[in-house]
C-alpha cells in the first residue's frame, strides 16, 4: 500500500474512533437531558388518582402471580425491588410501561419481557437492607409522552426531612384493601432517618434507606406498590430518591414507609449498566437538618430486626 493510502486510512480510522466516541457521548448526554420530565403532569394510600402520562417513568411488573411495580432509568432497563423476585430466572417476568389501568384500556402501553434480574449482591432478606433489583428489558423502548425515564438521585443528594415527594402506583388503597385498578399518586414528606430509626425500631433503619410519611398517618404506599418509585422535584427534574421496600402496615401514624435510598447505589448500578447509562442528578437541600443518622445505624450488608414488617409487593 502506497504512503498516501495508508495516510488516508490511517486518517478515516481515527474519524471513526472519534466519531464513536462522540456518539457515546452525546447518547450519554442526550439521557441526562430528557430524564425526569413529565409533561403531562400538572402537579396509594391516602392518595388520588394520576392523570395519564403524570408519571412516564412508572412501570408495572406481573411476576408469576405477584405484582410490582418499577421504574424505568433508561431505554432498556428498569430499576426495582430486589425482594419482588425470590430467584433470578427470568423467564414468566413481564414489563408493561405507558400503562394507567391494570384492566382498563391503555392506548400509550408497550410490553417487554424481561432478559435479565440483578439483584444487589448483598441484598438481605430479612432485613430488607439493600433492598435494590435492575432489569434489562428484551429491547429497546422509545420514549415519548407516556414513557420517558426518571433521573436517579446521584451520590452526593441531600433530602433533609420535610423534603416533598410523590410515590406512584397501582399498590392497595388501604391496609388490607385490595390494589386499586388504575395508577394512583400521593405526596409523603421525607422523614429524618434518626426519626424513622425510633419510630420502627433502633437498628431497622439503615443508611441505604430513605423514609418519608406523616407522623398522623393516612398517606402511604401499601402491598403493590413494591419496586416502585417515591421522587422530588427539583429546577423543573424528578429525582427518584427511594425505591418502595417495607413498611409496618400501611399509612399507620408514626411508622413511615421505607425505602431504598438510590443514591447510595450509584457506583453499582453504572458498574452493572455499560452503555447508555442513567441520568444521574444531584438533588440538593436547603437547610442544615441532614436527614442521615450518623450513630446507631447498620451499614451495607448487616443484618437488623424488625417485628411485623410488610414488603409491598402483592401476592
Amino acid at each position: 500500500m502506497s504512503k498516501e493510502l495508508q495516510g488516508l486510512a490511517s486518517f478515516l480510522r481515527a474519524l471513526l474512533i472519534a466519531n464513536h466516541r462522540y456518539n457515546a457521548h452525546s447518547v450519554f448526554q442526550c439521557l441526562s437531558s430528557v430524564c425526569g420530565q413529565a409533561p403531562l403532569n400538572t402537579r396509594i394510600v391516602g392518595g388520588q388518582e394520576a392523570s395519564p402520562g403524570s408519571w412516564p417513568w412508572q412501570v408495572s411488573l406481573h411476576i408469576s402471580g405477584s405484582f410490582c411495580g418499577g421504574s424505568l432509568i433508561n431505554s432498556q432497563w428498569v430499576l426495582t425491588a430486589a425482594h419482588c423476585f425470590k430467584i433470578t430466572d427470568p423467564s414468566g417476568v413481564t414489563v408493561t410501561l405507558g400503562r394507567q389501568s391494570l384492566q382498563g384500556s391503555n392506548p400509550n402501553a408497550v410490553s417487554r419481557t424481561v432478559t435479565k434480574i440483578i439483584p444487589h449482591p448483598n441484598y438481605n432478606s430479612t432485613s430488607f437492607n439493600n433492598d435494590i433489583c435492575l432489569l434489562q428489558l428484551s429491547s429497546p423502548v422509545t420514549f415519548n409522552n407516556y414513557i420517558s425515564p426518571v433521573c436517579l438521585a446521584a451520590s452526593d443528594s441531600t433530602f433533609y426531612s420535610g423534603v416533598n415527594s410523590w410515590v406512584t402506583g397501582w399498590g392497595r388503597t388501604k391496609e388490607g384493601g385490595t390494589v386499586s385498578q388504575n395508577l394512583m399518586e400521593v405526596e409523603v414528606p421525607v422523614v429524618g432517618n434518626r426519626q424513622c430509626n425510633c419510630d420502627n425500631g433502633v437498628g431497622t433503619i439503615t443508611d441505604n434507606m430513605i423514609c418519608a410519611g406523616l407522623s398522623a398517618g393516612g398517606k402511604d404506599s401499601c402491598q403493590g406498590d413494591s419496586g416502585g418509585p417515591v421522587v422530588s422535584k427539583e429546577n423543573g427534574r424528578w429525582i427518584q430518591a427511594g425505591v418502595v421496600s417495607f413498611g409496618k402496615g400501611c399509612a399507620r401514624p408514626n411508622l413511615p414507609g421505607v425505602y431504598a435510598r438510590v443514591s447510595q447505589y450509584q457506583t453499582w448500578i453504572n458498574s452493572q449498566i455499560s452503555s447508555n447509562q442513567p441520568g444521574f442528578m444531584t438533588f440538593t437541600s436547603t437547610g442544615t437538618d441532614s436527614d442521615l443518622s450518623k450513630r446507631g445505624l447498620k451499614t451495607e450488608g448487616s443484618a437488623s430486626h424488625s417485628t411485623f414488617k410488610y414488603s409491598r409487593n402483592n401476592k
